[in-house]
């Protein structure tokens, strides 16, 4: 069945400078057990809500199953981790999901390719193995509330 298996809302970009140098520390609070989605405008609350550079990549979304194991949501700093889903095999279709809110729909707008930074956060050899599996970049259509947990999933072009 498909899940969400985690959320992160993150205020605070933490990858600045040379991934050598490290990540800039965590803020409490960034995984999150339920986010709020505005149409347009993307996660409430995370560093990209709202802006216009962003608007078509504001909800991130990456599949537990592209990622090595216990690899999470603070390492690669996508929105919606989920489980269940394909979604690098999502773009140019609209993604809707049910986590118990009522829906909410994503247009899957392009992929989400891995950085360098991930060697770093997670394991050498990271980034070469996730192209292709980073995940993707959506705009939010409706807005809603997505949590973690079981999830109904449609796919519409």
């Amino acid at each position: 069945m498909p899940e969400i298996v985690q959320l992160l809302a993150s205020p605070v970009h933490r990858y600045v400078g040379r991934p050598a140098d490290g990540p800039a520390p965590a803020p409490p609070g960034e995984l999150v057990e339920e986010v709020r989605i505005r149409a347009g405008l993307g996660v409430v609350g995370d560093r990209y809500f709202g802006r216009p550079a962003h608007r078509e990549a504001s909800v991130t979304l990456i599949a537990q199953e592209s990622l090595p194991a216990g690899a999470d949501l603070t390492q690669v700093r996508r929105n919606v981790l989920t489980s269940g889903i394909a979604v690098d095999e999502m773009v140019g279709r609209v993604l809707t999901l049910d986590s118990g809110d009522g829906p909410v729909s994503l247009r899957v707008h392009r992929a989400a390719p891995p950085c360098a930074w991930l060697d770093v956060t997670i394991a050498p050899g990271t980034w070469k193995a996730l192209r292709g599996r980073g995940g993707v970049r959506c705009s939010p259509l409706t807005d809603g509330v997505l949590r973690v947990g079981p999830v109904e999933v449609t796919v519409s072009s």
